[in-house]
């Protein structure tokens, strides 16, 4: 299997997260997937952004889902970027996407959409919540989903497994040995996160792993060269 480089929120290392002009320079810079966050806005339509409130990464403040899309709209997101809703990164970019979801009711709207445009292909949709995931998989049919963990033992094996899940996405401070032979034998695909310098980079293709998410697109360009 090729080792997979996904950009993490677009190249979010070289150009503001989460937005239409960083998921455009990922798919320039030829990463293989590109990682992006979904929240519902007040009035019900999933919009990228990956925190609850819009404080960190634009002019604005305040929870995402206490704010209308047209006022969500309103803010920059960086660069003069407006906050994307998921429908536009679908037309903006052909590069497969790694959609995170971070409850049941982003799962259902998700849902909706990823049926009537028959994304289950080209969409796989992570969350940290095992009951999102199991929710996306009972209402997609063939949807690929994968558990996100950032602290986590062997155990992680067992919820995306129980979860119906078919890869962990693990951050690589805590990635052992034994949790990759544990998810080997599960049949689980494993991607690494977030793999930002040389050192993470071999790692992760020391113990084999399958992908790796990157907020650089240099990581491709590397990644070819790095046992």
């Amino acid at each position: 299997m090729n080792f997979l480089t996904i950009g993490h929120r677009g190249v979010m290392g070289v150009e503001p997260e989460n937005t239409l002009r960083s998921f455009v320079a990922a798919q320039e810079s030829g990463l293989d997937v590109i990682e992006l966050d979904l929240h519902l806005s007040k009035d019900g339509v999933l919009v990228v952004m990956h925190d609850p409130d819009v404080d960190r990464t634009t002019d604005g403040t305040g929870a995402i889902a206490d704010q209308t899309l047209a006022e969500l709209r309103a803010l920059d997101a960086g660069g003069g970027e407006r906050i994307p809703v998921f429908e536009e990164v679908l037309d903006a970019v052909r590069a497969p996407l790694q959609a995170e979801i971070k409850d049941v009711q982003a799962a259902r709207a998700l849902a909706e959409v990823m049926n009537a445009r028959d994304l289950a292909r080209r969409v796989e949709v992570s969350s940290f919540h095992d009951e999102a995931i199991a929710e996306i998989a009972r209402l997609v049919p063939g949807v690929r989903t994968a558990l996100v963990a950032s602290r986590y033992g062997t155990d992680v094996v067992d919820r995306a497994v129980a979860a119906g899940a078919s890869t962990v996405c693990l951050n690589i401070r805590r990635l052992t040995l034994e949790i990759v032979e544990h998810a080997r034998k599960a049949d689980l695909r494993i991607i690494g996160w977030v793999v930002n310098t040389q050192d993470h980079l071999r790692l992760v293709r020391a113990l084999g792993l399958d992908g790796a998410t990157t907020d650089y697109p240099d990581i491709k360009r590397t990644g070819r060269f790095t046992a």
